[in-house]
Formats: C-alpha cells, sequence, structure tokens
C-alpha cells in the first residue's frame, strides 16, 4: 500500500457516540467509516463537488463490520482506510479502527461501493483518473 492509498481519520470519544453500556454505539462506528471514506477521497481530490460534476460518483452497496474490543469514553481513535481493489463498477474500502493508547483494533469494516450516474442511479463505469486518484 503507498501512502496516497492509505488515510488516517483521528476521533476521539465523546458522549454523544456512547450506547447504554457506555460503549461506542454501534452506527458510530459506521458514521466514523463514511466519514474516513469521504475525508479520503477530498484528501486525494475528489470532494463531493468534483464528482458532482462529473455527473457520477460513489453510493453504498454493501457495509460489514466485526466489533473486537469496545471503545469508551474520552479513548483517542484512529480510523486507517484504504482502497483494497477496483473492478469495473465498483470498489472495496478496507478500515481498521484501533485505540491509540495501546493500539488495540476495536472493529474492522469494509464497504462495497458502486459507482453510479447520479441522474440515472445506474451503474457506470469508473473512471481511470478516479482510480488513479487512489493509487490504481
Amino acid at each position: 500500500m503507498n501512502d496516497i492509498a492509505t488515510f488516517f481519520d483521528k476521533r476521539t470519544v465523546i458522549e454523544t457516540d456512547l450506547d447504554e453500556l457506555n460503549h461506542v454505539n454501534n452506527l458510530q462506528y459506521l458514521r466514523w467509516t463514511l466519514h474516513a471514506a469521504s475525508a479520503h477521497s477530498r484528501h486525494v481530490g475528489w470532494p463531493s463537488q468534483r464528482y458532482r460534476e462529473l455527473g457520477s460518483g460513489w453510493i453504498v452497496r454493501s457495509h460489514q463490520i466485526t466489533y473486537k474490543i469496545p471503545a469508551l469514553l474520552h479513548d483517542e481513535i484512529l480510523v486507517k482506510t484504504w482502497v483494497a481493489g477496483f473492478d469495473r463498477v465498483s470498489s472495496i474500502r478496507k478500515y481498521e479502527i484501533t485505540r491509540e493508547s495501546d493500539q488495540s483494533v476495536c472493529a474492522l469494516a469494509e464497504t462495497r461501493w458502486v459507482f453510479v450516474n447520479f441522474a440515472t442511479l445506474k451503474l457506470t463505469e469508473i473512471p481511470a483518473d478516479v482510480k488513479a486518484s487512489f493509487g490504481f
């Protein structure tokens, strides 16, 4: 994996991230992955405005999250994300969510994104310059 392909997003667990057991709520992990994916895309030159100008972009086909250990209030969290590969119309993005204090993995996640035409919502081929921006 090269530098352009890996992105790190730091978070601090706040009270509104917690569930009734005082662990980070499972939906918050999903929000963190989506935020990291968007931030990574902006970082490599593809903010949402550029996708709108192109007339196509990414939507989620599926998510999978495996929870390992709970994150707790005030934990410093690092969300590592990278694009694992592309095919003609989709991409797999992976995530590793760790607690910085001891490098423990809190969760592993994967999202399948599909590239669609915004007007028709039909699948469309991923442009070469989009793939190149992510190191492919």
